[in-house]
């Protein structure tokens, strides 16, 4: 399990995702999933991976001891956590600083008390014990040959409640040995100014090596983190997606781009930062939390444009509305096209979509027209791509694409006596000169659609099988006559290598429904390389 890593030991990118974030409400980390995170943070080129707290919880033991064996980590180190020796005992004689050593790792992170009410009500010990709790376990640690960081836990209310006892707190540390002190603002109160005075007076009067550690209260984790290494901290700790307890911690992968891209910091190896998305969406699926769409760098909405004048903008030159190249971070420009798209934006979504409109300012100005003609009628074709496709393609023709022509369907939902219910439709199409009758049951009226015409095409497509649909959204439109409404919806689908998005919009949800299947079912056969019907 041991790292060689290209980068000197100057500057340190230090993840607690398999610890502080895993205390986030909904994350449940099994230790398959914490060596899977490892493995993608290792992959991402992180110096040190916090693992846990060995000897704590049975989890965290079991992780370190597989990690040991299941992971030939290329770049991190892996990290333990624990606590400074209990008061008046010894810290040789510990048996959760015992624990911590082994556990097998190399590296130790203490916490550590620094507020001195923190001290005298939660150890409930003096301020003196406390210093000798750090010094003694730190010191334990060293002669073990380990690798040792603190963090001093509530550093800056300490600071703010008692100043003096705090810094002895880090000057213990670090004349005991410790390779790094850590403040922590685990409140996350603090602001970016804040930070950044308290870092420098403390790296002035204690000459410690410093590391920030900052949770996201005030939405200020990231800048914060940053502001400390503007005062000389030359260690950050973050997670993975700002994962963590309340709203989170300081975001590995904005603060890693910002000091690589912005500061001109290499703390990844080489070539590592282009692979930022992928790594930052792999860790969300073992999570099981949705990837934020507007996460900076990395969510798919980070290089998104929309309005027409931006577009008009990025056709001259991409860095006029985009602070870096996305490319840099593994991630993608995308043109959103809307009721505000211009010629500019839709010249440029098709080129994305490898089609190409040749300058044709007639075409354009049609393609234009009919985007805002059909939003106004409720669609939305920057969430569906695939749709938006499929209109496109049908300008340039002057025609539909068409698979199939669909004679007419229906959905029946019966409720029965016993209570229970049962959903049937019905579809009538032609297809490549034959005319198809298939009925099929499913466990609601979409369902049975969505099958009734897998049955109707598999036999002449069977392409189709290999789609899924993977997500079904509803939304309720305002209606402009009294009660009436609207309802658009939208569906995802895959084949398995791949999703796409299709939109249908109606006065009722079967009807919107049906137009966004017959789209979804189009695109996948033009996406399998299918020709369309003469």
């Amino acid at each position: 399990m041991t790292a060689t890593s290209e980068l000197d030991d100057s500057f340190h990118v230090f993840d607690t995702t398999l610890r502080d974030g895993a205390q986030r409400e909904g994350i449940n980390l099994t230790v398959a999933d914490k060596l899977a995170i490892a493995r993608h943070l290792d992959d991402f080129g992180v110096g040190f991976i916090e693992g846990g707290w060995p000897g704590a919880n049975p989890r965290d033991t079991e992780f370190f001891a597989r990690a040991r064996q299941e992971i030939d980590f290329k770049h991190a180190q892996l990290v333990a956590f624990g606590s400074t020796r209990r008061a008046g005992a010894n810290a040789a004689e510990d048996h959760q600083v015992k624990a911590l050593l082994d556990s097998g790792a190399q590296v130790i992170t203490l916490v550590a008390k620094s507020h001195d009410r923190h001290v005298e009500l939660a150890l409930r010990t003096t301020l003196d014990e406390n210093l000798a709790m750090v010094a003694d376990t730190v010191s334990h640690l060293k002669a073990q040959g380990r690798r040792v960081f603190v963090d001093c836990e509530h550093f800056f209310d300490g600071y703010r409640a008692n100043p003096e006892y705090a810094k002895s707190v880090v000057r213990t540390a670090s004349e005991a040995g410790a390779d790094v002190v850590v403040l922590c603002d685990t409140n996350g109160g603090m602001l970016p100014a804040q930070i950044q005075a308290v870092v420098a007076t403390v790296l002035a009067d204690t000459g410690a090596r410093l590391g920030i550690h900052a949770q996201d209260d005030t939405g200020c984790a990231v800048a914060n983190t940053l502001a400390a290494v503007d005062a000389g901290a030359t260690h950050v700790q973050c997670t993975a997606n700002g994962y963590g307890e309340r709203v989170g911690n300081a975001n590995l992968f904005p603060v890693v781009a910002a000091l690589e891209l912005k500061y001109g910091k290499q703390v990844l190896p080489e070539g590592r930062l282009r692979e930022m998305t992928r790594i930052s969406h792999a860790i969300a699926e073992v999570v099981n939390l949705t990837p934020s769409t507007h996460q900076p760098y990395v969510g798919v909405s980070a290089f998104a444009h929309k309005a027409g004048l931006h577009a008009s903008a990025i056709k001259v030159d991409p860095d006029l509305y985009q602070h870096i190249d996305p490319e840099l971070v593994g991630n993608t420009m995308r043109m959103l096209v809307s009721d505000m798209a211009g010629r500019a934006s839709i010249e440029l979504k098709g080129k994305e979509l490898g089609i190409d409109l040749g300058g044709d300012r007639e075409l354009v100005g049609r393609v234009v027209e009919r985007v805002k003609e059909r939003e106004l009628a409720g669609y939305t074709y920057e969430a569906a791509d695939a749709s938006f496709e499929l209109l496109l393609r049908a300008e340039v023709e002057r025609r539909p694409l068409k698979y199939f022509e669909v004679e007419s369907w229906r959905a029946i939902t019966e409720d029965r006596p016993d209570g229970s219910h049962a959903n049937e439709a019905t579809v009538k199409l032609w297809a490549k000169g034959e005319r198809i009758v298939a009925t099929a049951e499913g466990n609601g009226p979409v369902n049975a659609l969505d099958r009734s015409l897998r049955v109707a095409l598999e036999k002449i497509y069977p392409e189709l099988a290999k789609l899924d649909l993977v997500d079904y959204k509803v939304r309720i439109l305002e209606g402009v006559h009294g009660t009436q409404s609207t309802t658009r919806v939208l569906i995802s689908t895959s084949d398995g290598t791949g999703e796409w998005a299709t939109v249908g919009v109606a006065e009722n949800v079967i009807a919107a429904s049906w137009q966004a299947l017959e789209d979804a079912y189009t695109y996948g056969l033009l996406r399998a390389g299918v020709a369309p019907a003469e």
